[in-house]
């Protein structure tokens, strides 16, 4: 991986140099190709880049953010397969904050929702597959030979007669003065060469090997390090601290106050945090009596509110008025922390005539704003770094420490790094929302789902981060996977109760099927066992309308040895989900303790759809991680409330899963969807219910809250 490139010096190296560029954009009519010259002259601002040079190095601009999910290998693969170049000769650098590099459908730099192969599949193939055919067409003309007597392979275009050959680099001053054809022919699934293999990582052996700079290792001539005191209740402000004695602490330069805190500058993280002790800060405002049970009991009771219709099927009322089999219940789930390994850190420098910003951010068009915004100077005067991010989960969409570190370094003059402790991390997230859900649903007389009618009281996080998105006035996030439910219900209703409260919440991976998920699946194994259906067959029989959704539920079962005896005190437990574009099913084989209540989760069973398989070994981890992500949360993660603020500080109350809980995991890929779906979310959502439903088959137990637990 090389660092981030500036827009001046991809310039100097393609339109304005010898080089070979191709970029794409996305038009009401589908993707365009565009030449260099094309894409710089304004008239469309192209979302894809990737060059070739006469010495034969191809560099792919991937305007994802790296945290793990393997975007810089997956993403030039795409190119690297159309183009049918030598992966070797490819070179990955990470895209600059600009319009330029803007996703093509979304229309923002930034990365989440497990949209990157989603969105970019189509455009970067596209490019490749125009970038070969340029190569070949100036090959053609070279020789006088007809294209169609040419072929490619390994960054070499050979003529099939006379077997004269060049090289890509050869053939780039020729190549770079035709227009980019409009419709490329893509390749065929038989004619991959590299998509659908297992491809090492780009970035493996740096991160083995300590060469990757996440932002915790960015420094910067004549940096300062922050340290930031923060309001221990949640919408607390400044309200005393002591201006003078932190600047006694040895190293601590400068003290000043910010919208969410003060800051203490000092030489490095130690003074600053000394400097943060000795601040003696006082705090006034807040609700000191908001707590985790007066929040449950604020929950509950809007359970019996009005609310807003985000789903209207046929006549619920009528049918569970009806009588018959009724399964009703009601879940309760916590706010949850991200507590990615990194902790938050940006560094910033704002100068008079310039900014530049050094963030492990999944939101670059975010913070190139906001740079802009704060320094007061122009956007093309404003430089974004985007470094590896250690985890993002959907907290590195947020800006609140990128502000503070611009804040910061323009109050103080010179670079500023600002790094949270696990405690400011963990206190002070954007957490997954609490919530709450009723559910009562009926069977007809042949024991299939009749009617569902479901009530979600739930903290709207699209009205802070995307209102536009909120028709009627509803969140689609905290109604996602109801108000489409997978499962064939000829009567369904879907009520939104909106409960903000002053702890603040942001998206946490896979969002709203985090936690809808839990409640649909555990709800389906009830209302399988009041119809006498096995759990499997009862979601088959829902799912009938969906062949690929049907195919992930039958090889999960089978794969995973379902309906065969186990030990008494264990018990295996089904879980289906479908988001981002992608079937998930998940068989968990757990044991339960009788005694102290203790759950072990010994194997889990995953089945995934997502398309069309760019690199296998990618989405395997992608599942496992996610499998192990979501377990946590499902066995220890809660966020406590207490005083009007969060009572949580670091690992020893909120203990995330260790490896030696991590279970057995079996990831089975299934052929089936022709679109691609996304992959860094959807194996959290069906994990947690899974479990559930395996310690009722263990032991009997019903457990609709979490985190799981037989005794509280």
């Amino acid at each position: 991986m090389k660092r981030t490139m500036s827009r001046r010096e991809f310039l100097q190296q393609t339109a304005l140099g010898t080089g070979l560029a191709v970029a794409v954009t996305m038009t009401p009519f589908g993707c365009r190709i565009l030449s260099a010259e094309e894409a710089t002259a304004g008239e469309f601002s192209p979302s894809i880049w990737f060059t070739i040079m006469p010495d034969e190095s191809m560099t792919v601009y991937v305007a994802k953010s790296e945290m793990g999910q393997g975007v810089a290998t997956s993403l030039p693969m795409l190119i690297a397969d159309e183009l049918d170049a030598r992966w070797e000769n490819i070179a990955v650098v990470f895209a600059p904050a600009a319009d330029a590099f803007r996703d093509p459908v979304w229309g923002t730099q930034a990365t989440g929702g497990s949209t990157s192969i989603r969105h970019l599949f189509e455009p970067l193939r596209k490019a490749g597959a125009a970038a070969r055919q340029m190569l070949v067409a100036a090959a053609a003309e070279k020789w006088g030979v007809p294209a169609d007597d040419c072929t490619v392979s390994e960054g070499i275009v050979r003529h099939k007669r006379t077997l004269k050959a060049c090289s890509f680099g050869q053939l780039v001053p020729l190549a770079a003065k035709r227009k980019p054809p409009e419709n490329p022919r893509l390749k065929s699934p038989a004619e991959f060469r590299l998509i659908g293999t297992g491809v090492p990582r780009v970035d493996a052996r740096a991160k083995a090997g300590g060469s990757c700079i996440f932002g915790m290792d960015v420094v910067v001539p004549g940096m300062l390090v922050a340290a930031v005191a923060h309001p221990p209740q949640f919408g607390a402000t400044v309200a005393s601290y002591g201006k003078t004695a932190p600047l006694k602490v040895k190293g601590v330069k400068k003290v000043v106050e910010i919208p969410s805190g003060i800051a203490v500058c000092a030489d490095g993280f130690v003074a600053a945090q000394a400097g943060v002790a000795a601040l003696k800060a006082k705090w006034k405002g807040g609700d000191g009596a908001l707590s985790t049970d007066s929040l449950r009991r604020r929950f509950t009771a809007a359970l019996t509110d009005k609310g807003l219709v985000a789903k209207d099927e046929g006549d619920t009322a009528a049918v569970l008025a009806q009588g018959g089999k009724r399964v009703s219940a009601d879940f309760t789930l916590p706010f949850l922390a991200h507590a990615t390994m990194e902790p938050m850190n940006c560094t910033a420098h704002v100068a008079a005539d310039r900014c530049e910003v050094w963030a492990p951010t999944q939101n670059q068009t975010g913070v190139h704003q906001l740079a802009a915004k704060i320094s007061g100077l122009p956007p093309e005067r404003v430089k974004v770094n985007t470094t590896y991010l250690g985890g993002g989960f959907g907290r590195r969409f947020e800006l609140d420490v990128v502000e503070e570190a611009l804040r910061i370094s323009k109050a103080v003059g010179t670079p500023v790094k600002v790094i949270w402790t696990r405690e400011d991390d963990l206190r002070h997230d954007f957490y997954r929302p609490m919530n709450v859900s009723r559910v009562e649903a009926a069977l007809d007389g042949a024991g299939k789902l009749a009617a569902w009618q479901h009530t979600i009281v739930c903290p709207s996080i699209f009205a802070r981060v995307f209102p536009d998105t909120m028709k009627g006035g509803i969140d689609q996030a905290a109604v996602e996977g109801l108000a489409n439910l997978d499962y064939r219900v000829p009567n369904l209703r879907v009520t939104y109760v909106r409960l903000d409260t002053p702890v603040p919440v942001g998206f946490w991976r896979s969002v709203g099927s985090s936690h809808n998920a839990f409640v649909v699946e555990s709800m389906m194994d009830e209302l399988a066992l009041a119809a006498g259906a096995d759990p499997v067959e009862f979601r088959l029989a829902a799912l009938e309308h969906e062949p690929h959704a049907y195919a992930v539920v039958k090889t999960a079962a089978m794969k995973a040895g379902w309906g065969k005896k186990l030990p008494d005190g264990h018990g295996r437990g089904f879980a289906f989900h479908r988001s981002f574009d992608t079937s998930v099913a998940q068989v968990a084989e757990v044991s339960v303790d009788r005694k102290s209540g203790a759950i072990t989760v010994h194997r889990v069973v995953c089945a995934v759809d997502c398309g069309p398989v760019v690199n296998p070994d990618t989405v395997r981890a992608q599942m496992e991680g996610a499998i192990c992500f979501g377990l946590s949360a499902a066995l220890n993660e809660r966020v406590a409330i207490a005083a009007g603020g969060a009572t949580i500080e670091n690992f020893h109350n909120y203990p995330i899963l260790r490896m030696t809980e991590a279970p057995s995991v079996e990831v089975i890929l299934v052929k089936g969807q022709e679109k691609p779906g996304g992959i860094g979310e959807p194996g959290v959502p069906p994990i947690a219910p899974a479990v559930a439903n395996a310690v009722f088959a263990a032991v009997g137990v019903r457990l609709r809250e979490l985190p799981l637990a037989l005794k509280r």
